[in-house]
Protein backbone atom coordinates (compact mmCIF):
# COMPACT_ATOMS: atom_id res chain seq x y z
CA UNK A 1 0.00 0.00 0.00
CA UNK A 2 1.35 3.44 -0.90
CA UNK A 3 0.42 5.15 2.37
CA UNK A 4 0.33 2.80 5.40
CA UNK A 5 -0.15 5.79 7.71
CA UNK A 6 -3.50 6.63 6.13
CA UNK A 7 -4.57 2.99 6.39
CA UNK A 8 -3.72 2.88 10.11
CA UNK A 9 -5.53 6.17 10.66
CA UNK A 10 -8.64 4.90 8.83
CA UNK A 11 -8.69 1.69 10.90
CA UNK A 12 -8.29 3.70 14.10
CA UNK A 13 -11.17 6.00 13.18
CA UNK A 14 -13.38 2.98 12.42
CA UNK A 15 -12.59 1.44 15.81
CA UNK A 16 -13.33 4.71 17.56
CA UNK A 17 -16.64 5.02 15.71
CA UNK A 18 -17.63 1.50 16.79
CA UNK A 19 -16.71 2.27 20.39
CA UNK A 20 -18.83 5.41 20.30
CA UNK A 21 -21.73 3.42 18.86
CA UNK A 22 -21.52 0.67 21.51
CA UNK A 23 -20.52 2.66 24.59
CA UNK A 24 -22.41 5.93 24.08
CA UNK A 25 -25.35 5.41 21.75
CA UNK A 26 -26.47 1.96 22.87
CA UNK A 27 -25.83 2.34 26.60
CA UNK A 28 -28.88 2.77 28.87
CA UNK A 29 -29.69 6.38 29.66
CA UNK A 30 -30.20 7.68 33.17
CA UNK A 31 -32.12 10.93 33.29
CA UNK A 32 -30.79 13.39 35.85
CA UNK A 33 -34.08 15.38 35.95
CA UNK A 34 -37.25 13.71 37.30
CA UNK A 35 -40.09 13.26 34.88
CA UNK A 36 -42.47 15.56 36.78
CA UNK A 37 -39.96 18.45 36.61
CA UNK A 38 -39.38 18.39 32.87
CA UNK A 39 -40.71 21.04 30.53
CA UNK A 40 -43.36 19.81 28.15
CA UNK A 41 -42.39 22.27 25.41
CA UNK A 42 -38.85 20.84 25.00
CA UNK A 43 -39.13 17.33 23.54
CA UNK A 44 -36.14 15.02 23.90
CA UNK A 45 -34.07 14.27 20.81
CA UNK A 46 -34.01 10.48 20.54
CA UNK A 47 -31.87 10.30 17.41
CA UNK A 48 -28.38 8.84 17.43
CA UNK A 49 -26.78 12.24 16.90
CA UNK A 50 -28.84 13.70 19.72
CA UNK A 51 -27.85 10.89 22.08
CA UNK A 52 -24.17 11.31 21.24
CA UNK A 53 -24.23 15.09 21.67
CA UNK A 54 -26.24 14.95 24.90
CA UNK A 55 -23.93 12.33 26.39
CA UNK A 56 -20.85 14.25 25.34
CA UNK A 57 -22.19 17.45 26.93
CA UNK A 58 -22.99 15.63 30.18
CA UNK A 59 -19.55 14.04 30.28
CA UNK A 60 -17.88 17.38 29.59
CA UNK A 61 -19.98 19.10 32.23
CA UNK A 62 -18.89 16.52 34.79
CA UNK A 63 -15.25 16.78 33.74
CA UNK A 64 -15.19 20.58 33.91
CA UNK A 65 -16.90 20.76 37.30
CA UNK A 66 -17.90 24.06 38.89
CA UNK A 67 -14.97 26.01 37.49
CA UNK A 68 -16.10 25.58 33.89
CA UNK A 69 -12.56 25.23 32.57
CA UNK A 70 -10.90 27.83 30.34
CA UNK A 71 -14.25 28.70 28.76
CA UNK A 72 -16.29 29.30 31.91
CA UNK A 73 -19.59 31.12 32.14
CA UNK A 74 -18.04 34.52 32.84
CA UNK A 75 -15.75 34.31 29.80
CA UNK A 76 -18.64 33.30 27.55
CA UNK A 77 -20.89 35.98 29.05
CA UNK A 78 -18.33 38.72 28.43
CA UNK A 79 -18.06 37.58 24.81
CA UNK A 80 -21.84 37.54 24.42
CA UNK A 81 -21.96 33.79 23.71
CA UNK A 82 -25.28 32.26 24.76
CA UNK A 83 -23.93 28.78 25.44
CA UNK A 84 -23.08 26.72 28.48
CA UNK A 85 -19.37 25.98 29.09
CA UNK A 86 -19.89 22.26 28.44
CA UNK A 87 -21.64 22.93 25.11
CA UNK A 88 -18.91 25.31 23.97
CA UNK A 89 -16.14 22.93 25.07
CA UNK A 90 -17.73 20.02 23.17
CA UNK A 91 -17.88 22.22 20.07
CA UNK A 92 -14.19 23.12 20.45
CA UNK A 93 -13.20 19.45 20.89
CA UNK A 94 -15.27 18.43 17.86
CA UNK A 95 -13.63 21.13 15.73
CA UNK A 96 -10.20 19.99 16.94
CA UNK A 97 -10.93 16.36 15.99
CA UNK A 98 -12.23 17.31 12.55
CA UNK A 99 -9.25 19.60 11.96
CA UNK A 100 -6.83 16.87 13.04
CA UNK A 101 -8.37 14.32 10.67
CA UNK A 102 -8.43 16.72 7.72
CA UNK A 103 -4.85 17.87 8.37
CA UNK A 104 -3.66 14.28 8.64
CA UNK A 105 -5.35 13.25 5.41
CA UNK A 106 -4.29 16.29 3.41
CA UNK A 107 -0.72 16.74 4.70
CA UNK A 108 0.49 14.41 7.45
CA UNK A 109 -0.19 13.38 11.04
CA UNK A 110 2.13 16.00 12.56
CA UNK A 111 0.35 18.86 10.79
CA UNK A 112 -3.00 17.40 11.86
CA UNK A 113 -1.92 17.31 15.51
CA UNK A 114 -0.53 20.85 15.24
CA UNK A 115 -3.79 22.13 13.76
CA UNK A 116 -5.82 20.35 16.44
CA UNK A 117 -3.74 21.95 19.20
CA UNK A 118 -4.27 25.38 17.64
CA UNK A 119 -8.09 25.11 17.75
CA UNK A 120 -8.46 25.97 21.51
CA UNK A 121 -6.16 28.96 21.08
CA UNK A 122 -8.16 30.09 18.07
CA UNK A 123 -11.38 29.74 20.08
CA UNK A 124 -9.84 31.81 22.90
CA UNK A 125 -8.77 34.45 20.38
CA UNK A 126 -12.30 34.62 18.97
CA UNK A 127 -13.76 35.05 22.47
CA UNK A 128 -11.26 37.79 23.31
CA UNK A 129 -12.09 39.59 20.06
CA UNK A 130 -15.84 39.33 20.71
CA UNK A 131 -15.31 40.60 24.27
CA UNK A 132 -13.39 43.63 23.02
CA UNK A 133 -16.09 44.39 20.44
CA UNK A 134 -18.78 44.04 23.08
CA UNK A 135 -16.96 46.42 25.43
CA UNK A 136 -16.40 48.91 22.62
CA UNK A 137 -20.10 48.80 21.77
CA UNK A 138 -20.95 49.39 25.41
CA UNK A 139 -18.68 52.44 25.45
CA UNK A 140 -20.29 53.76 22.28
CA UNK A 141 -23.76 53.49 23.82
CA UNK A 142 -22.75 55.12 27.10
CA UNK A 143 -23.69 58.71 26.23
CA UNK A 144 -27.17 57.64 25.13
CA UNK A 145 -27.47 55.60 28.33
CA UNK A 146 -26.68 58.66 30.46
CA UNK A 147 -29.25 60.70 28.54
CA UNK A 148 -31.92 58.08 29.29
CA UNK A 149 -30.90 58.04 32.96
CA UNK A 150 -31.15 61.83 33.11
CA UNK A 151 -34.58 61.70 31.45
CA UNK A 152 -35.81 59.17 34.00
CA UNK A 153 -34.52 61.27 36.89
CA UNK A 154 -36.13 64.43 35.45
CA UNK A 155 -39.61 62.85 35.49
CA UNK A 156 -39.22 61.80 39.13
CA UNK A 157 -38.01 58.17 38.96
CA UNK A 158 -35.33 56.81 41.25
CA UNK A 159 -31.94 55.79 39.92
CA UNK A 160 -32.75 52.06 39.89
CA UNK A 161 -36.08 52.65 38.16
CA UNK A 162 -34.36 54.91 35.63
CA UNK A 163 -31.68 52.28 35.08
CA UNK A 164 -34.34 49.62 34.52
CA UNK A 165 -36.12 51.81 31.96
CA UNK A 166 -32.81 52.58 30.23
CA UNK A 167 -32.06 48.86 30.06
CA UNK A 168 -35.41 48.17 28.45
CA UNK A 169 -34.94 50.89 25.85
CA UNK A 170 -31.27 50.21 25.07
CA UNK A 171 -29.68 47.64 22.81
CA UNK A 172 -27.26 44.91 23.80
CA UNK A 173 -24.86 44.89 25.58
CA UNK A 174 -26.11 47.93 27.55
CA UNK A 175 -29.53 46.37 28.05
CA UNK A 176 -27.97 43.17 29.38
CA UNK A 177 -25.63 44.95 31.79
CA UNK A 178 -28.21 47.38 33.16
CA UNK A 179 -30.74 44.58 33.61
CA UNK A 180 -28.11 42.56 35.46
CA UNK A 181 -27.39 45.50 37.79
CA UNK A 182 -31.10 45.92 38.57
CA UNK A 183 -31.57 42.19 39.21
CA UNK A 184 -28.50 42.03 41.47
CA UNK A 185 -29.77 44.98 43.53
CA UNK A 186 -33.19 43.33 43.83
CA UNK A 187 -31.68 40.20 45.38
CA UNK A 188 -29.79 42.24 47.99
CA UNK A 189 -26.51 43.31 46.42
CA UNK A 190 -25.28 46.80 47.14
CA UNK A 191 -25.94 49.17 44.24
CA UNK A 192 -22.43 50.60 44.35
CA UNK A 193 -20.87 47.14 44.21
CA UNK A 194 -23.15 46.10 41.36
CA UNK A 195 -22.16 49.15 39.30
CA UNK A 196 -18.47 48.63 40.13
CA UNK A 197 -18.69 45.01 38.99
CA UNK A 198 -20.33 46.10 35.74
CA UNK A 199 -17.58 48.67 35.16
CA UNK A 200 -14.96 45.97 35.80
CA UNK A 201 -16.66 43.54 33.39
CA UNK A 202 -16.88 46.16 30.67
CA UNK A 203 -13.47 47.62 31.53
CA UNK A 204 -15.10 51.06 31.43
CA UNK A 205 -13.60 53.93 33.39
CA UNK A 206 -16.43 56.18 32.22
CA UNK A 207 -19.11 53.92 33.68
CA UNK A 208 -17.14 53.78 36.91
CA UNK A 209 -17.46 57.58 37.06
CA UNK A 210 -21.23 57.19 36.78
CA UNK A 211 -21.19 54.79 39.71
CA UNK A 212 -19.12 57.19 41.78
CA UNK A 213 -21.50 60.06 40.98
CA UNK A 214 -24.48 57.94 42.02
CA UNK A 215 -22.77 56.90 45.26
CA UNK A 216 -21.79 60.49 46.15
CA UNK A 217 -25.36 61.62 45.50
CA UNK A 218 -26.69 58.91 47.80
CA UNK A 219 -24.34 60.04 50.57
CA UNK A 220 -24.57 63.85 50.37
CA UNK A 221 -27.70 64.44 48.25
CA UNK A 222 -28.12 66.99 45.48
CA UNK A 223 -29.39 67.05 41.91
CA UNK A 224 -28.16 63.78 40.43
CA UNK A 225 -29.47 64.66 36.96
CA UNK A 226 -27.29 67.78 36.83
CA UNK A 227 -24.25 65.82 38.02
CA UNK A 228 -24.83 63.21 35.34
CA UNK A 229 -25.07 65.95 32.72
CA UNK A 230 -21.60 67.15 33.69
CA UNK A 231 -20.30 63.58 33.64
CA UNK A 232 -21.89 63.08 30.22
CA UNK A 233 -20.10 66.14 28.86
CA UNK A 234 -16.75 64.89 30.15
CA UNK A 235 -17.36 61.43 28.65
CA UNK A 236 -18.32 62.96 25.31
CA UNK A 237 -15.06 64.94 25.20
CA UNK A 238 -13.07 61.81 26.07
CA UNK A 239 -14.86 59.94 23.29
CA UNK A 240 -13.81 62.60 20.79
CA UNK A 241 -10.19 62.31 21.91
CA UNK A 242 -10.39 58.50 21.63
CA UNK A 243 -11.69 58.87 18.09
CA UNK A 244 -8.73 61.07 17.14
CA UNK A 245 -6.31 58.56 18.68
CA UNK A 246 -7.92 55.66 16.80
CA UNK A 247 -7.67 57.60 13.54
CA UNK A 248 -3.99 58.38 14.09
CA UNK A 249 -3.11 54.79 15.06
CA UNK A 250 -5.12 53.17 12.24
CA UNK A 251 -2.11 53.15 9.91
CA UNK A 252 0.03 51.30 12.45
CA UNK A 253 -2.71 48.75 13.08
CA UNK A 254 -3.12 48.13 9.35
CA UNK A 255 0.64 47.66 8.98
CA UNK A 256 0.59 45.13 11.81
CA UNK A 257 -2.26 43.19 10.17
CA UNK A 258 -0.50 43.14 6.79
CA UNK A 259 2.77 41.95 8.34
CA UNK A 260 0.92 39.16 10.17
CA UNK A 261 -1.04 37.97 7.14
CA UNK A 262 1.71 38.30 4.52
CA UNK A 263 3.93 35.29 5.46
CA UNK A 264 0.92 33.00 5.85
CA UNK A 265 -0.52 34.09 2.51
CA UNK A 266 2.85 33.62 0.77
CA UNK A 267 3.19 30.12 2.23
CA UNK A 268 -0.31 29.13 1.09
CA UNK A 269 0.33 30.55 -2.38
CA UNK A 270 3.63 28.68 -2.72
CA UNK A 271 1.97 25.44 -1.61
CA UNK A 272 -0.76 25.90 -4.21
CA UNK A 273 1.65 26.72 -7.05
CA UNK A 274 4.24 24.07 -6.20
CA UNK A 275 2.95 21.47 -3.69
CA UNK A 276 6.34 19.80 -3.31
CA UNK A 277 8.25 23.01 -2.65
CA UNK A 278 7.41 23.20 1.08
CA UNK A 279 7.34 19.48 1.84
CA UNK A 280 10.82 19.72 3.30
CA UNK A 281 9.27 21.59 6.23
CA UNK A 282 6.82 18.79 6.99
CA UNK A 283 8.86 15.73 6.07
CA UNK A 284 12.17 16.49 7.78
CA UNK A 285 12.83 16.94 11.53
CA UNK A 286 14.80 20.13 10.91
CA UNK A 287 11.94 21.56 8.86
CA UNK A 288 9.44 20.70 11.61
CA UNK A 289 11.66 22.41 14.18
CA UNK A 290 11.84 25.49 11.96
CA UNK A 291 8.04 25.55 11.69
CA UNK A 292 7.71 25.42 15.48
CA UNK A 293 10.30 28.17 15.87
CA UNK A 294 8.60 30.33 13.27
CA UNK A 295 5.23 29.94 15.01
CA UNK A 296 6.78 31.03 18.32
CA UNK A 297 8.49 34.03 16.71
CA UNK A 298 5.28 34.82 14.85
CA UNK A 299 3.34 34.92 18.14
CA UNK A 300 5.99 37.05 19.85
CA UNK A 301 6.10 39.50 16.95
CA UNK A 302 2.31 39.73 16.81
CA UNK A 303 2.11 40.43 20.54
CA UNK A 304 4.83 43.08 20.28
CA UNK A 305 3.09 44.85 17.39
CA UNK A 306 -0.27 44.73 19.17
CA UNK A 307 1.28 46.42 22.22
CA UNK A 308 2.96 49.02 20.01
CA UNK A 309 -0.23 50.19 18.29
CA UNK A 310 -2.39 50.04 21.43
CA UNK A 311 -2.36 53.46 23.06
CA UNK A 312 -3.69 53.95 26.60
CA UNK A 313 -4.55 57.34 28.01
Amino acid sequence: MESPGLFILAVTLCVVALLILVVIVLKPRRDSIPLERRRLETPNDSSAVGLVSETAVRFMDTALGRSGGPFNREVLYLAGVKQAPADFMVMVVACAVVTAVLGSLVVNVFVGILLALSVPFLAKFVLVTKTQKRRAKFEGQLTDTIQMLIGGLRVGHGIMRSMQAAGQESQAPTSEELSRIVNEVRVGKDARQAIEDCAARMDSEDFRWIGQAIQINREVGGDLAEVLEQVEGTIRERSEIKGHVRALSAEGKMSAVVLMILPVAVGILMSALNPGYLKVFTGHPLGIALIVLSVILFAVGGFWMSRTVKIKF
